[in-house]
This record gives structure tokens, C-alpha cells and sequence, in this order.
């Protein structure tokens, strides 16, 4: 199972996912940094972006934190990168 290390990005336009070329994930959400409401829209989103229920997905740290770890079960380590190559340098 995959862990994502990820910076977390709330009041965004948009939601979007990035992948710099030193790999650090960033994720801008559109959901404010209060009361649950971003883990909340940073879960619904990367379950889109993997293809995964909410289910299969876990906020392991960063409840509060910019910083956050997100496991994903249910995905190959190779569907994993490849999902993530598709959004380098976006």
C-alpha cells in the first residue's frame, strides 16, 4: 500500500494535484482549513485522481498540519506511479 507524502494546500480555485521534478506532492484544495472540511475535500479528490473509493483511503498524519500522509489501499505500486507521472510538472 502506498503512502502519499503530500503538502495541502486549502482556499484554492480549483482542486489540482502537482508533482514537482524533486517529487514533492502538492495538492490545492478549494475547501477551507477548518473544521475537517479540507482532509475531507483532499480524501474525495485523490480517491478521483487514483480511482479509488474514499474507503480505500486513510489520513495517516497531518490532521492539522500542512503536511500530510495519506495511505491508499486497493492500487498497485505501479498504477500508483503512473497515476502520478501523469501529473508531473503540473
Amino acid at each position: 500500500m502506498p503512502v502519499l507524502h503530500l503538502k495541502a494546500k486549502p482556499n484554492a480555485q480549483a482542486n489540482q494535484l502537482s508533482v514537482a521534478p524533486d517529487g514533492t506532492i502538492t495538492v490545492r484544495l478549494k475547501a477551507p482549513a477548518q473544521d475537517g472540511k479540507a482532509n475531507a475535500c483532499l480524501l474525495a479528490y485523490l480517491a478521483e485522481v487514483f480511482g479509488v473509493t474514499k474507503a480505500n483511503l486513510t489520513l495517516v498524519s497531518g490532521h492539522t498540519a500542512p503536511f500530510k500522509k495519506v495511505d491508499v489501499a486497493g492500487l498497485t505500486e505501479e498504477t500508483y506511479r503512473a497515476t502520478l507521472e501523469r501529473y508531473q510538472g503540473a
